[in-house]
């Protein structure tokens, strides 16, 4: 009796073994996800500096969770076509970053540009991701500053295309544009990102003035 009790908490031990180690081995396995997943390919504009540029250095306030990761701001990619849906496009459809698509009665902080002047466009990255190109559109003459952004807001094509062709930007990354012609007063910049090897791009909003 004594030898078949040993033997049973044996088994018992051994199961107890097994089962750590089962959840170490599914704990490592799920970080890994985590750490080789998009979650740390994230990127945004700081010129023009965007809105989430703005709030992440504190030049404005009130911003919610978007101040300590503004390169966080993923949505759909296909813009126009697909992506966020209107009114939420600035934040990249994602809720918790809804105070991006809020206009704040027209009184964000913008960048004074020259339409039809070169400008130099620039991103920064918390990490590479392979990447399709890089769009800009911009706000048609007319619209109200005061309303979140929609589609029918913006010039239906973008004044700047950059290809990538697949290939990964470094962390700062800067390259020379023209800015559209045509332009005064306020508008409002859309710059996306698109993911080369994802379903997503990246978002970023900048207000500006002709």
């Amino acid at each position: 009796m004594r030898q078949k009790s040993q033997r049973t908490q044996e088994k018992q031990k051994k199961r107890r073994t097994s089962g750590t180690v089962l959840a170490l081995v599914l704990g490592v396995a799920g970080a890994s996800a985590l750490a080789t997943g998009t979650a740390g390919s994230h990127g945004y504009t700081d010129a023009p500096v965007s809105r989430q540029k703005l709030c992440a250095d504190g030049t404005v306030t009130g911003c919610g969770s978007i101040r300590w990761e503004p390169q966080s701001v993923e949505g759909p990619k296909g813009f126009p076509q697909r992506g966020p849906a209107d009114g939420t496009i600035c934040s990249g459809g994602n809720s918790r970053f809804a105070q991006l698509d809020d206009p704040r009665g027209g009184n964000w902080p913008a960048t004074r540009v020259a339409g039809g002047q070169s400008y130099s466009f620039r991103w920064r990255f918390t990490a590479a991701h392979a990447t399709t190109d890089f769009r800009y559109y911009v706000t048609r003459d007319g619209w109200d500053p005061a309303r979140p952004l929609t589609r029918a807001d913006l010039d239906p094509q973008p004044f700047l295309t950059v290809p990538y062709h697949g290939q990964r930007p470094p962390f700062t990354f800067t390259h020379q544009g023209r800015m559209p012609s045509g332009k005064s007063g306020r508008h409002l910049i859309l710059a996306v990102w698109t993911i080369h090897d994802t379903g997503n791009a990246f978002y970023a909003c900048s207000d500006v003035r002709f």
